[in-house]
């Protein structure tokens, strides 16, 4: 597994953990809508996207013109960018 896709795993999981035990201590309340469901959208995404390798931001950019293939092209030193 590379290490983008388990930096992503992770940090997915931190987001949800860390919203799953504010609610879970009463600093947070999931059970009304609020923008912390934001917050889990996207740390759910990160997760879903370090197994699955598929992102939803992906696909919408790429609506607007956005070339997923420049994304990691040799730089002309022959170092990559990412």
């Amino acid at each position: 597994m590379e290490v983008n896709r388990i930096v992503s795993i992770f940090a997915g999981f931190m987001i949800m953990l860390s919203l799953g035990l504010a609610h879970w201590m009463g600093q947070a309340d999931l059970s009304h809508v609020s923008w912390l469901w934001l917050t889990l959208f996207v740390g759910f995404n990160l997760f879903q996207m370090g197994f699955t390798g598929f992102c939803p931001l992906v696909k919408v950019l790429g609506v607007f013109g956005y070339d997923k293939s420049k994304c990691c092209t040799p730089a002309k030193d022959g170092k990559s960018c990412c």
